[in-house]
Formats: structure tokens, sequence, C-alpha cells
């Protein structure tokens, strides 16, 4: 199963404080008891609950797009609360409130270290108009299209992707995508906003040909994410790097890579290695150390909810102490027991329960290779040259220190052809926003800012005229 979680936002601290404390005096409440539907990115969820007064509660979730119906779920109702937990064939859960009405659940669905808001409706019930995508291309569309695959031969698996030509002769520099953390599509689709889709639109009418591709067990991409780290990610983007190339009316030496997030990860890792790319372009791409990122991330989103000195010493301090646990305790299960202890300290079995899927993702490969990045050493073996951008407001990847690392790093390693800009008021996804914080996302009618468009279109420009 595949959902859409992205970002390696570290929750921790946030899911339990939102958890605890949510089992109180219970009441008679309307019945549960039928199917309530909600959309998350372009998936639709179907909850079917039977609320049942004198025996065990009981709930399925399907979801569609992913051919999966049926999936077996632990449903609790405590007071005001809904809790709908998976176990197989992933640790994941709702968690939300019945609305005044009772005609909807709202809350969030988590997964590993990710949450993002979830409203459930139940079926029949009017449903409220998401906002506008007026980015989004609609064809007809100026310029060639087509769906391709290619191989990675050292992970012995196909990727799929969406490959856009200019109209005009060539040849024409070009550039491939790669999304940011967790499983994506080629359009890196979140809430229904399609940012890659945007960016390929845009940079193919300016006269760059682009690749977009499913990541590894995502759309008509092979593989699986399972014990994914970034260095396999790395070899994706190399196989692209090398298709893209060999096509025809591409010009050899003006191909680049451009990466989002955990996409700039890979885009480095491809960079400092023999054929990288002729460009690298840096969005939000992590620079300072992987474990200290995961805290001043965690410090930024806790700023949305306080700005109370002892509480962010506390949330740093827990931390700190969550990434060396991880990085001194190689056994999961060791790890595990620890991580229970840190954050669960009365042993709470509702707290347990919910954080469970957390302390698995915080052990899993990929997370452990997270902390263990080391961006300074990599970014120092790039030589092409670099753009990275970082918005303001973002408070996954915050610009100003992680630009300003990104700047060091690259002048250590005698790279002088380096371009780092810091845009006012943007978020993770280059959005123009308010907070920066991640429930704005799906709330913000624009995909990808304008200005921020036109500061990677010149500079791909002007680093491929002929």
């Amino acid at each position: 199963m595949q959902t859409l979680t992205r970002f390696f936002i570290s929750t921790a601290g946030a899911a339990l404080l939102s958890l605890t404390g949510a089992y109180g005096q219970t009441a008679t409440k309307p019945s549960l008891t039928g199917n309530w539907t909600g959309t998350l990115g372009p998936l639709e969820f179907t909850a079917h609950l039977t609320d049942s007064a004198v025996g065990p509660r009981t709930a399925t979730l399907d979801i569609p797009a992913q051919h999966a119906n049926g999936l077996v779920m632990q449903f609790t109702a405590p007071a005001d609360s809904v809790y709908l937990r998976m176990r197989q064939p992933v640790a994941a859960q709702f968690a939300g409130r019945r609305s005044a009405d009772g005609q909807q659940l709202v809350g969030e669905w988590q997964q590993g270290l990710r949450s993002f808001p979830l409203t459930l409706s139940r079926a029949g019930s009017a449903k409220a108009a998401g906002p506008n995508r007026p980015q989004t291309p609609q064809p007809p569309f100026p310029y060639q299209s087509a769906d391709i695959t290619f191989k990675n031969e050292k992970a012995g698996l196909t990727l799929a992707g969406t490959y856009t030509v200019p109209a005009d002769m060539g040849p024409f520099p070009a550039v491939v995508l790669l999304t940011g953390s967790g499983p994506e599509d080629r359009n890196e689709t979140i809430f229904n906003h399609q940012p890659f889709a945007v960016l390929a639109d845009y940079l193919t009418r300016r006269g760059v040909a682009v690749l977009r591709f499913d990541d590894r067990g995502v759309g008509q991409s092979g593989g699986t994410q399972q014990g994914m780290t970034s260095a396999d990610y790395t070899t994706d983007a190399q196989a692209a790097l090398a298709w893209l190339r060999a096509q025809p009316g591409i010009r050899k030496s003006q191909v680049g890579l451009l990466g989002h997030s955990e996409g700039g990860t890979a885009g480095i890792g491809a960079a400092g290695q023999p054929a990288g790319p002729d460009f690298l372009v840096l969005l939000a791409g992590p620079a300072i150390a992987g474990d200290e990122l995961i805290v001043q991330q965690s410090l930024a989103l806790t700023r949305l909810q306080t700005t109370d000195a002892a509480q962010l010493a506390t949330i740093e301090k827990q931390q700190r102490s969550m990434t060396q646990i991880i990085q001194k305790t190689p056994d999961d299960a060791q790890a595990r027991a620890q991580l229970m202890a840190l954050y669960n300290p009365t042993n709470d079995p509702n707290t347990a329960a919910a954080m469970e899927s957390q302390y698995a993702a915080m052990t899993s490969p990929f997370y452990r290779h997270l902390l263990a990045d080391r961006p300074a050493q990599t970014l120092a073996k790039v030589h092409c040259p670099v753009l990275a951008l970082g918005g303001s407001k973002d408070l996954q990847v915050p610009a100003t220190r992680n630009l300003a690392a990104a700047a060091a790093a690259l002048k250590a390693g005698g790279n002088r052809d380096v371009t780092v800009k810091e845009l006012p008021g943007l978020n993770h996804l280059f959005q123009t926003a308010s907070t920066g914080g991640p429930a704005e996302y799906g709330t913000i009618e624009e995909t990808f800012a304008p200005a921020a468009l036109q500061i990677i279109g010149d500079w791909i420009a002007q680093h491929s005229r002929k």
C-alpha cells in the first residue's frame, strides 16, 4: 500500500501531545455505523464503520486507487474522539473528532512520522468544496508529451515517467525532476496540488526538455519503498539522467537535476559522482546534518503552537535524546524500547498504541540513513553550477540556516558557480503562505509561486545558452 505521505517531519512530540488526554469520560453519542469518505491528495478513502453498543466495534478501509479494499482497522471512539488503527499492510491510523452535527470526522491521517489533515464525511452528507488548483496544466499543450519507461540496471527495476519536449527545433537543454521523501508520483501530487506538473509545464514552455517519474513502487514504476534510503534514490536519479542524455535532440552537456527536499539529497549524491549532472537545482534540499535538521524542524513546527521557552527547551531535549537513541542503538527492538520510555514514561496503553507506527518509522533504514546524512561532505564534491532556493516560511527545512550551510559547503569544495536565494513568504512547497505550517498546504490555491518558477527558469536559461 502506498499513501500520500511525504517529507520527513519529526512529529513524535506533537503527536504525543495531541493524542494523550483524548481518552476521557464516555457519553452516549449517535451511532457512527455507516460509510465515511474523504480524500487525501489524489486518494479517496472510504471507512466502513460498525458502531455496536453491545459488541466490539469493527471497521474496514477501502482505497480504490491503490486496489486496497477491506483493510481491517481497530475502531475505538472514546468521548468525541474516533480512532481507526491499522497494523497491516502498514502501521497507520486516523485520529479525529466528531463534528458538532455528527456528519464529519475531522482529524489527521498518521503514518510513520508524517501526519496530514483528513476529514471523513458520512456518505450522503454534503462535502465542503475543496480549493481550486488554477495552476494545474490543462491540454492542449504547445509541446510534445509522452509516457516513457527507463531502467535502473543497478537496482534491477524499471521506472515510469512523463517526458515533455519543446515543439521548437532542438537540441534542447534538459532536466530531471526528483521528488521529496516518501512514495511520490511523477507530479509530486499532494492535496490535489501537482507541483512537478506545474514546474515541468513551465520549463518545457521555456525550451527545456523535462523528465519526471514515479518513485519506486508508485504508479507505473516497479520496485518498492520498503527498506529504501536516499542512497537508493540516488541510483534512480543517475538512471534517469543517463536515459535523458541518450535522447535525440538533447544537448548532452546541458542535462541537469532538480531535486525537492529529499530529492535534493539524491541530486547531490549523483552530482558528486562520475557522469553527474551538468547543473543542479536544489529546492529546500537539506544541507545541514540530518540529526540536527530533525531537531530544527521539530522546533520550527512547535513554534506554531507555542513560544514558551521552557516548552521549546523540552522538545529540543527530547528530540536530541531521540536521535541519540537511534544512532547509538543499532538493534531495532532495543531502540524502540528506549523510545517508548522516552515518549511514554508512564507506559499509558493508549499512547503506546498511538505511537507504535512512529517507533517503527524512527528505526527504519530511511530514517537511520537520514539522521546519519552529512551534506557538508557530499556538497563539497559537487562542482557543477548550483542554484539553491528556500522559502523563508519553510518549517521543514528552515531556509536561513540551511542555505548558509549549502553555500559554505559548496565554497569549501571549490565550487564558484553557486547561486543561493531565500524567497520571502514561501513554504516548503514554494507556495505563498501565511504560517508555513503543513496544515496550510491543502488550503492554499497556489501550487507553485510564479516568482520561484521564474527564478528557476531564468537560471537554467542562463546556464544553458549555446
